[in-house]
């Protein structure tokens, strides 16, 4: 009896389900950047992954999350049902940023959502 009460807890410990990454709900996609040259030549990409960035996501104007991109740009987070403000850690100095700015989280499912960078290189 003991064992169930100790296996109960560090099922909760770990957020239940949701801790296997099969349920719950959040968001996942790429971030891509760009443009990453001032002249795009046709045939040639002019953006690429977003490597290695800290998206932030906001509730309530407290910080509910971040996650890192990989080196392809790809992301997955957590994140509770509702709509969140999206920011990067460093704030653009030219360029629109990134966008979208909000993201929508749906009950017990991952909505893809891919973001861009606008790097303002004109």
């Amino acid at each position: 009896m003991h064992r169930v009460g100790a296996v109960a807890v560090l099922f909760l410990a770990l957020g239940g389900a949701g801790a296997s990454g099969r349920s719950g709900s959040g968001l996942y996609g790429l971030v891509r950047r760009g443009p990453t040259q001032p002249v795009c030549i046709a045939g040639q990409p002019c953006d690429g992954p977003a490597r290695n960035m800290t998206l932030v996501f906001w509730r309530n104007g407290q910080v509910a999350g971040r996650t890192t991109t990989s080196r392809t740009g790809a992301y997955r987070i957590v994140l509770a049902p509702g709509i969140y403000a999206v920011r990067t850690v460093q704030a653009p100095t030219i360029g629109r940023g990134l966008e979208p700015r909000t993201a929508r989280i749906v009950s017990g499912r991952f909505r893809r959502v891919d973001f861009f960078v606008d790097t303002g290189i004109r």
